[in-house]
């Protein structure tokens, strides 16, 4: 399992989660450049060591995302042509980030600040690069350049009166299933998402996942403007998994759904999951989340060593048996389809939630939908 430092010192991506290499000098070295990387989602980020020099960064940063073209850079509009995020409490020297802000009596102040350019802006850069002399607005940015990313979420009115979170609303607002005033909330108050956090500590599993599904919608509809704190909240949630000393109730579930709501920003997260599947308290969930997430993007389920649960077929939990088949099916994987066939007859009664909503079913129903599902992807070549 991984431990609490692995889970909080090492530099992530706050768009897609992923681990990211040292920052590094540009080989030709100029006066005032940073140190800079490049993450595989395509995310550009520089480091500030002292945290004072962070609106030079995030210039220096913009322009090497437009491959060092100026003007282009200048045009671009925050949110609308690209996201930002940022990293604080890092240190340079050893490439981790240091929450005490203090290692050895060493002050940490870094700061590493992100930038992603929307995939149609991304497009335009790269054509902009091949001809310097065409020259696009960024209002035609995703009439030109195709598919632009997912639709943004709109700007709040300034004038209206913003509103202070609390616990207690918070769990109205759920409830209530409000997912308008949870999204609102939150761009009033970074609290909000601690406060959806604290009420993961859920002892009624319905409650739980309840909790945990509307979690991740409302990560996935804030983190079209705001993706950091969505990453930051992951990263806690991971901690608190990984703190023997907390519960770790809804923690998980919570993980799957936000991944499950937006895997094209989160995605890499799917791979962090498998630490807590030997833990008996968080097998089940572990499962559901991964069962969530095959729904839209099966792929990122089969780029993980998905081969060893197959020997959950046959655990002793009724449960762990028709999460693993349900998700087996959903990426239909054909290379499961002998191991299934028994489980037919298995008419043990099951409750799996569907979307933070319970079925329930039997665990023979779910594996010969699995099943079902299975010969339906041979059918389609797939």
């Amino acid at each position: 399992m991984a431990s609490k430092a692995e889970a909080t010192l090492k530099p992530w991506c706050p768009f897609c989660g992923m681990d990211i290499g040292r920052p590094s000098d540009a080989m030709v070295r100029k006066m005032t450049e940073f140190p800079m990387g490049r993450c595989e989602c395509g995310a550009v980020y520089v480091a500030d060591a002292t945290g004072h020099n962070v609106g030079a960064a995030m210039v220096e940063c913009l322009v090497n995302a437009c491959h060092d073209e100026w003007d282009l850079a200048w045009e671009l509009l925050p949110e609308e042509d690209y996201l930002t995020g940022r990293l604080e409490d890092y240190d340079d020297v050893t490439h981790q980030v240091i929450p005490k802000r203090n290692l050895d009596g060493r002050a940490v102040r870094g700061v590493l600040f992100f930038v992603r350019l929307h995939k149609g802006m991304a497009e335009i850069v790269e054509r902009y690069q091949n001809n310097q002399q065409q020259r696009v607005p960024s209002e035609g940015a995703a009439a030109q350049g195709g598919a632009a990313g997912p639709e943004i979420e709109p700007e709040r009115d300034p004038k209206r009166e913003k509103k202070r979170a609390s616990k207690k609303l918070v769990k109205e607002l759920v409830l209530q299933d409000d997912l308008d005033a949870l999204v609102d909330l939150c761009f009033d108050d970074k609290r909000t998402l601690r406060f959806l956090q604290r009420l993961l500590y859920e002892p009624e599993t319905a409650m739980r996942y309840r909790v945990a599904w509307t979690t991740g919608l409302v990560c996935a509809r804030i983190s079209t403007r705001e993706p950091a704190p969505v990453a930051d909240l992951l990263h806690r949630l991971f901690e608190s998994c990984s703190d023997s000393a907390s519960t770790s109730w809804g923690m998980v579930e919570a993980i799957g759904a936000i991944i499950a709501c937006r895997p094209d920003i989160y995605g890499a997260f799917t791979r962090h999951l498998y630490n807590y599947l030997d833990d008996p308290a968080t097998c089940a969930a572990v499962l559901w989340g991964m069962g969530e997430i095959a729904v839209t993007r099966p792929d990122l389920i089969r780029k993980t060593p998905f081969y060893s649960l197959f020997d959950l077929l046959s655990h002793e939990q009724a449960e762990v048996r028709a999460l693993v088949a349900r998700m087996l099916g959903r990426i239909r994987a054909s290379e499961a389809g002998f191991q299934l066939l028994p489980l037919q007859q298995d008419e043990n009664r099951v409750t799996i939630f569907d979307q933070g909503s319970p079925l329930e079913t039997t665990v023979g129903a779910v594996a010969q939908r699995a099943i079902e599902e299975i010969h339906k992807g041979e059918q389609d070549g797939q």
